[in-house]
């Protein structure tokens, strides 16, 4: 791969949260919510990271734009740290990088107009669009996510909840970004208005360019509109790869498992492949030694206790990658 087409690079990142309250306090306890997460990501292609509620997916998405301050590792936009920027340099680089939030009805400020809304980004840089463009640009904008620029003067309340996300995106588009996060932008939508929003986003990347992080628990849109597949538990990536690859044959136990899950049309397929996972996910303030997914697979043994997998090379080269002392794949498939 050329270096010069990886846009964004996320190095060892981690996020540990203070344990608050309780009869003795936090105690001096951190919640793992992100633990060493690498991946890189392409000019104009969609990363999907998947994982069981709590894994650190939305951790992840805040931790990349800026909303949340990491504890150790980096993000880098072009190779420049996102989190050591100072200044108009900091500006600069954060405005290529947005994000478009989970919940349209919670996202927007209730008390402002469309209108409103898509010139705050504007007021906060306001080097990029000229004062005197900016109401064209806005009408762009939202002609650009199918809306109609004559409910600009609306309010939030007066749409649906998949235009209120066309409102997101196009927020998110307003600074001409080159990566834009999703954390799961359709999971709070009717099933067949997530299918209008996320044909929308495939639009967009193809006539702009864009470089999408897309984060879901719906494995079959992952599927739909990624490129790569990255599989989170318990703060770290589990395996991640090309989309093709990572569903057709998972190399990992807990992404064979997830796949178990999906729910299959054809109900004569039904039980070709059953890998279900026993238990809950352990605490992420206290997870399991060695490899964390070890308490829930049937394939643990002692070195799974006592050794953390790394994340591997998957032979023949292609970037794909998985963190398993035993994998689903034969032994000399990876690159010691």
């Amino acid at each position: 791969m050329d270096e010069r087409d990886v846009v964004l690079t996320v190095e060892d990142l981690t996020k540990h949260f203070p344990v608050r309250g309780g009869r003795f306090g936090g105690g001096g306890r951190v919640v793992r919510a992100l633990d060493g997460v690498s991946f890189e990501l392409r000019k104009g292609e969609t990363l999907g990271i998947v994982g069981e509620s709590g894994c650190g997916k939305s951790t992840l998405a805040r931790t990349i734009v800026g909303l949340e301050t990491p504890t150790s590792g980096a993000v880098r936009f072009r190779g420049a740290d996102l989190h050591r920027l100072r200044g108009g340099e900091r500006d600069d680089m954060r405005r290529r990088v947005q994000i478009v939030l989970q919940d349209p009805y919670s996202s927007l400020n209730p008390r402002r107009t469309v209108r409103e809304t898509l010139q705050q980004p504007f007021q906060i840089h306001p080097g990029v669009v000229p004062k005197a463009r900016r109401d064209a640009r806005i009408a762009e904008l939202v002609e650009l996510v199918g809306l109609n620029p004559d409910h600009l003067d609306r309010y939030p309340f007066q749409f649906s909840g998949g235009q209120r996300q066309r409102i997101g995106i196009a927020r998110a588009l307003a600074l001409s970004p080159e990566v834009i996060v999703c954390d799961e932008p359709v999971s709070a939508l009717d099933v067949s208005v997530q299918a209008q929003v996320v044909n929308l986003l495939q639009r967009l990347q193809r006539e702009l360019g864009l470089a999408y992080v897309f984060i879901a628990h719906d494995l079959s849109v992952v599927r739909h509109i990624s490129d790569r597949i990255g599989v989170m538990y318990l703060g770290r990536v589990a395996e991640i790869g090309e989309r093709a690859a990572v569903y057709d044959t998972p190399a990992h136990p807990y992404t064979d498992a997830l796949l178990s899950a999906v729910p299959v049309p054809d109900p004569a397929a039904r039980g070709t492949r059953r890998s279900l996972l026993a238990g809950d996910p352990p605490s992420p303030v206290d997870p399991p030694s060695g490899c964390r997914f070890r308490t829930r697979c049937v394939r643990a043994q002692d070195v799974c206790a006592s050794d953390e997998p790394p994340l591997q090379a998957v032979a023949p080269a292609g970037g794909r990658e998985v963190a398993c002392h035993f994998p689903l794949i034969p032994e000399n498939t990876l690159a010691r």
